[in-house]
């Protein structure tokens, strides 16, 4: 594959993809916040195979907790909207996540001890742990947690209503 006269590994036009996602949701989230008059600094990362950008706060982040709504849905509904502004840009679906003050990172580290705690419960009592519903974010983050803990696990149901449920070995 060539770009111009340069050629271009796989890899690197994944990566230059990704950036490309991470400058056009920054671009957009800087006019979400010019909108609603509120203050935060976006940072632009790549995480595995999609782009991550963060609103961080400059103070608290007391202003920025309007953004995450309760439990994370209003933070769910700019993901979406923030991909579909990226989708309208590129013409190419995006799996871009995004946290606001930290929020996602919170509650990795939330589902991540949930995961291991019914993970280590399904070895201890040999029967499956069923956890409530859950968002596919959460999901996923628990599935790894269970799998790192050496177990299997399946989400069952329906949205929104589908859980995850860890099964002994």
């Amino acid at each position: 594959m060539t770009e111009g006269n340069t050629p271009v590994v796989e890899g690197e036009h994944a990566l230059s993809r990704l950036e490309q996602e991470g400058e056009i949701a920054a671009d957009y989230l800087e006019g979400l916040l010019d909108i609603v008059d509120l203050d935060g600094d976006i940072d632009m990362d790549v995480e595995g195979d999609r782009a991550a950008v963060s609103i961080v706060s400059e103070g608290t982040g007391r202003d920025l907790q309007k953004l995450v709504g309760r439990d994370g849905e209003v933070l769910e509904a700019l993901q979406e909207l923030t991909r579909l502004a990226v989708h309208r840009e590129t013409g190419e679906r995006s799996r871009l996540m995004l946290d606001i003050a930290g929020f996602r990172a919170r509650k990795r580290e939330e589902l991540t001890e949930l995961g291991v705690k019914a993970a280590e419960e399904a070895k201890g009592t040999g029967q499956p742990v069923k956890l409530q519903p859950m968002t596919p974010f959460e999901r996923k983050v628990v599935h790894d947690a269970v799998a790192a803990a050496g177990l299997r696990s399946e989400s069952e149901g329906e949205e929104p209503q589908r859980r995850v449920v860890v099964l002994p070995a």
